[in-house]
């Protein structure tokens, strides 16, 4: 009697866990979860209207369904540019750790040892996951087909060097490792299409859990909104950002320096640079502004055509959407048009998780998070206890269980160029990507530490609860040493424990005293 007894208890406590808790049991425990990454382009955390400080006209009302799903967080630093961001995804490395990519040759050309530089969706086939990639490829001219993926529709930037700038044009598009076609059509809409037919089990084994990686191109360069957008928002006035036209006292020469915007013959702001494929010049600021948000609402579309794919195909309660974006763009902010920097503002991207009943609805998380994070709390959720190598990022699935769950690990987010691996073991070696040198920079909750790896160069101290555009370097005050140098220590401390090749040799920053 006792011994049945006890097996209807172990049966009611499997019917009353919730998925969550039945995946933090193990492979076994629970049927896996379908996983559906939606990876955007240069997307800042301004453009969706569900977060504080997005652009006041803004329209996002899918995504911020999505939200309302699930779990907003406050802040995700994933890379300052395309490809770093992509390979600690990927690795759940640091690009400093990420040995073998190296690019070289006509731009975006790029290479990796996929025996040095393994990713980790190839473990996940190994475990019985059918994994897919749609759009966007950055990351190597090897885009892993059969071995990474067993589903591929890539638009491969580094293998054809000649389309990359095709972000909104027809697009080369290889199919499942076939020789590439030219494909017609918007490519933000394309990738919605085959995402779609993905879902619904028409390019996939039915068999099988699922993770798919959709890597869109919007919102990047040159801002080309579909057709039936390109009248959105048309009498929007986008306001200067208060340190534009180079109030920047407290800053790195570099951001001193950054000067890409000149006043029009209205006072608009006007982008005098080149880059990110522009395709008008003399772009002032509301225009671009106004552009770039036009592309976010075929995304957000998208997001509304994945959620009722996912819905009509009995598959939303137990699919883990996620969305977010590569990096954030800055559009004045601190004087930069583009990313790079280490400031909010220039980087800082959107970031939500959902799955209705494991993930708790309508919630919001101030935890800063890293790209290297992403790995190791996908492993956890799928039910995967054991990592493949040794992995920078921290499991934040006791996050999605919890989001006010009190957390004390840093968030540490680098900026090494073009350079990975053993080729970032020395800064004075460093290679200057259009203007900005190396940089680190760590978060403690509010708290928000940057070094320029400059010689002599001030370091950066920022209080975000209370100053988020980032406007007061607290780092030259007297009264916040203490502040600083513990952050200084824990930015150090963290890329040790991350094996930081050039923790040793970073340049001296300037003293206060000097």
């Amino acid at each position: 009697m006792n011994k049945l007894r006890a097996r209807w208890l172990f049966l009611a406590t499997l019917l009353l866990a919730t998925p969550m808790d039945a995946l933090a049991s193990g492979p076994s425990a629970a049927k896996k979860p379908n996983i559906l990454f939606i990876f955007t382009d240069d997307q800042s955390f301004r453009t969706l209207s569900c977060y504080p400080g997005a652009y006041p006209f803004a329209k996002t009302p899918n995504i911020d369904k999505l939200a309302k799903m699930g779990i907003r967080f406050e802040a995700g630093y994933f890379g300052s540019w395309c490809a770093p961001s992509r390979a600690a995804v990927l690795t759940g490395r640091h690009p400093f750790g990420v040995q073998s990519m190296t690019f070289k040759g006509e731009y975006p050309s790029s290479s990796y040892d996929p025996r040095q530089c393994v990713f980790w969706p190839s473990i996940f086939r190994q475990r019985g996951y059918f994994t897919g990639q749609i759009g966007k490829w950055h990351t190597g001219a090897d885009a892993g087909f059969g071995r990474d993926w067993d589903y591929q529709r890539v638009w491969n930037r580094p293998a054809h060097p000649d389309n990359a700038p095709a972000y909104y044009k027809p697009q080369l598009v290889s199919f499942n490792g076939a020789k590439p076609k030219l494909v017609e059509g918007y490519p933000t809409d394309n990738y919605t299409d085959w995402a779609v037919e993905f879902v619904q089990g028409k390019t996939r084994a039915k068999e099988k859990p699922w993770f798919l990686w959709l890597c869109y191109g919007a919102t990047h360069g040159p801002f080309t909104p579909a057709e039936r957008h390109k009248t959105a928002y048309a009498n929007i006035q986008v306001e200067t950002p208060k340190d534009l036209f180079g109030l920047r006292d407290g800053k790195p020469l570099y951001v001193q320096k950054m000067n890409v915007w000149t006043k029009g013959t209205d006072g608009q702001p006007v982008y005098t640079g080149t880059g990110d494929y522009q395709d008008k010049e003399g772009m002032t600021l509301t225009e671009g502004v106004r552009r770039y948000n036009q592309c976010v609402l075929a995304l957000d579309e998208a997001v509304a055509r994945l959620l009722q794919a996912l819905e009509e195909s009995g598959q939303l309660d137990n699919t883990l959407i996620i969305f977010t974006s590569d990096q954030g763009y800055a559009w004045g902010f601190h004087g930069f048009r583009h990313k790079l920097g280490p400031y909010d503002d220039t980087i800082r991207s959107p970031l939500i998780f959902a799955m209705p009943g494991t993930i708790p609805q309508g919630k919001t998380c101030p935890v800063p998070v890293s790209g290297v994070d992403f790995a190791p709390t996908l492993f956890k959720f799928a039910g995967f206890d054991n990592l493949p190598w040794q992995m920078h990022g921290r499991d934040l699935t006791p996050l999605l269980k919890d989001p006010g769950k009190k957390w004390t690990e840093p968030m540490l987010i680098t900026h090494t160029g073009r350079s990975f691996g053993k080729d970032t073991d020395d800064p004075a070696k460093m290679d200057v990507l259009e203007g900005v040198p190396w940089w680190v920079a760590t978060r403690d909750g509010k708290t928000k530490y940057i070094r320029t790896l400059i010689e002599n160069e001030i370091e950066e101290l920022y209080d975000l609860a209370n100053d988020p555009d980032e406007l007061t370097n607290l780092a030259l005050r007297p009264e916040h040493r203490a502040t600083l140098e513990r952050m200084r220590a824990l930015t150090i401390a963290e890329l040790r424990r991350c094996d930081a090749g050039f923790v040793d040799r970073m340049p001296r920053p300037k003293t206060m005293a000097e």
